[in-house]
Parts: structure tokens; C-alpha cells; sequence
């Protein structure tokens, strides 16, 4: 018997595309973290040290630190979604920047590895590269379009996943955010046919982020009871590269889970949208959450080209890729 989740979600998570977000999702640093920021990017800028080698704690930032714990909480227990708003891109430079950023988010969780090689500062941008089953080409090195997923779902998905801006696009790249417990609850009214085949297992594509040894493709179900929270692991396209990779038909129940669920986070009123602007931070409850980006189109010059650095926060364990 599989252990599933009956009635509908209630509390700060559920909301959709007309529900209201506490100061619109923003949490600012004010006047006294930027005086902060600026001392921290000085005493960096005079003993450089490699990004990930930052710590919180040899610093002093206690209003950017109460900031941050805001933001962790909103995240965790709240909405699941904020953006902090924001960092000087151009006066402190992308290098002290992103660094400045590291700290912001080791404030609000544990950064861990983004890769099996243990790459912890991630960038997305357009290598040129496209997305194909067992490639190991993410969608985050492509100009591509996403639909609403969690980050790592074919293997250990990160708790909170953080953006930082430093680049904008041309033109599209524009970002989504939708609630799972929002969408859960249409599925009971709606589809509850399908919903105990999303907590069966489903073959996804490892994008080659494992040792060489283990298996390309994991096994697991999208959804997942943890207490009263509901854990997802949701990338259809991914779904998809794994049984082709076993030239293998997805089931007919699979099939129609998975596109009702798909159908449900594309409701028009459910999911919420918004423009990422230069400096600002983004960070998603990874878990409970599905996020998205828009195709989009880039500028000929290369350093105007829309540039994103990501970081993962774990609320425990090891900073392995693996955990």
C-alpha cells in the first residue's frame, strides 16, 4: 500500500498567481547591510581567498545575517520564495560580488556540491550545447525553455536552491515559481485517478553525475510523504531521457500522471512569474517548490550575455554531492 497524502494542503505554502507575497516576495538590504557589504568586499578585495573557502562567521554582518535568517524562514516555512534585493553588481565587480553572495547564502543554509566533481559555484549560461538524453548536457547550459522542475530530482534534490543575477538576457529568460501544494490540491479535485502512480517510481536520466561505476539511470517517485510535508522530485524531461536511454515505452497510468501534473503547474492562475533583474537573488524551498525559465535570446557581446550563478543549501548532512 503506498502512503499517500489525502487532503488538501493548507498554510502559507498555498498559494497561487493572485495571492498576495509579504513586501511582494522582497526582502531588501537596506543601508546597513550595504555599509556591511562594503566593508566585507574591501577586506576581500586585500586577502583574496578562493569563494568557497568563505565563511560567515569571520565576518562581521549582523544585519545582512537577520536578513538572511528572514529569508531562510520564509523560504522553509512561508511562502517557500523570496528575492533579496539586491547587490551592486557593477561597484563591487561579478569576482567580490559572487563571493559577497556565498556569504549571504551560508547564512541560510549549508552550500553543497552542484556536480559528482564537486563544483559548488554553478553557472548558468548558454554553452551552445543541447540538452539530449545521456549527454549530461543540464538544460542550464542552454538558451532552451523549461517546464516547472526541481533542481537534481534524479538524484539527491537540494533543499533551497539560490540564483544570483549578473546578467540579464536580450530578450525572454523570463522566470516562474509555482506551489506543489497548490498544485497537489487541483490533483485531488481534478485527477485524483493519478495520483498514487506519482508515488511509484519513475526512471530519470542521472545526467552523468555520478562515479563512473554506478548506474546512468536512478528509480525513484516524484512524490514523496515526509511527515505532513510533501517531498517532490518532479523533471518530466528528464523522466523522459531515462526511458529512452532503456528504449523503453513510459506505462500508460506513468503517462498519464505525469501529464496531468504537467497540465496542473501550467494553469495560468497557479503559477507566479517575474523579471530578474541585475544584482538580485532568488531563492526557491527546492523541495516543495517547481521553478522555470523562458527560452531565451542573447546578446552578441559576450560579456552582456545573461549570466547566473547558482548555490545549493542542504538543511543537513555532508557537502558531497551525494550528501
Amino acid at each position: 500500500m503506498v502512503e499517500m497524502i489525502e487532503e488538501k494542503f493548507t498554510g502559507p505554502m498555498v498559494w497561487d498567481a493572485e495571492t498576495p507575497f509579504p513586501n511582494d516576495g522582497i526582502a531588501t538590504l537596506d543601508d546597513t547591510c550595504q555599509a556591511e557589504i562594503a566593508a566585507v568586499a574591501q577586506l576581500l578585495r586585500d586577502n583574496p581567498l578562493p569563494t568557497e573557502a568563505l565563511m560567515p562567521g569571520d565576518f562581521d554582518m549582523p544585519a545582512c545575517k537577520t536578513v538572511m535568517e528572514g529569508v531562510r524562514e520564509t523560504v522553509d516555512n512561508g511562502t517557500g520564495f523570496a528575492v533579496v534585493d539586491r547587490l551592486d553588481v557593477d561597484g563591487l565587480g561579478r569576482d567580490i560580488a559572487t563571493k559577497i553572495y556565498w556569504l549571504l547564502m551560508s547564512m541560510t543554509g549549508r552550500p553543497v556540491a552542484q556536480k559528482w566533481d564537486g563544483t559548488m559555484v554553478y553557472d548558468v549560461h548558454d554553452t551552445g550545447g543541447k540538452a539530449t538524453p545521456g549527454s549530461g548536457i543540464r538544460s542550464s547550459k542552454t538558451n532552451g525553455g523549461q517546464g516547472f522542475h526541481n533542481d537534481n530530482a534524479f538524484n539527491l534534490p537540494p533543499d533551497f536552491v539560490a540564483l544570483f543575477c549578473l546578467q540579464t538576457a536580450k530578450k525572454g529568460g523570463v522566470s516562474g515559481i509555482v506551489s506543489f501544494e497548490s498544485v497537489y490540491n487541483k490533483l485531488l479535485e481534478e485527477h485524483r485517478d493519478v495520483l498514487e502512480r506519482l508515488y511509484q517510481p519513475f526512471h530519470f536520466d542521472r545526467q552523468m553525475e555520478h562515479s563512473p561505476d554506478e548506474e546512468r539511470l536512478s528509480y525513484n517517485p516524484i512524490f514523496e510523504v515526509d511527515g505532513d510535508a510533501l517531498n517532490v522530485r518532479f523533471s518530466p524531461r528528464l523522466v523522459e531521457h531515462g526511458y529512452q536511454m532503456r528504449q523503453e515505452q513510459i506505462d500508460k497510468d506513468a503517462r498519464a500522471a505525469i501529464d496531468a501534473l504537467c497540465r496542473t503547474t501550467e494553469i495560468d492562475n497557479l503559477c507566479k512569474r517575474f523579471e530578474f533583474q541585475r544584482g538580485q537573488i532568488q531563492v526557491v524551498n527546492n523541495r516543495r517548490l517547481g521553478h522555470r525559465r523562458t527560452a531565451f535570446r542573447d546578446w552578441d557581446e559576450p560579456e552582456k550575455r545573461r549570466h547566473l550563478v547558482r548555490i545549493w543549501l542542504r538543511k543537513s548532512g555532508r557537502p558531497f554531492y551525494q550528501g
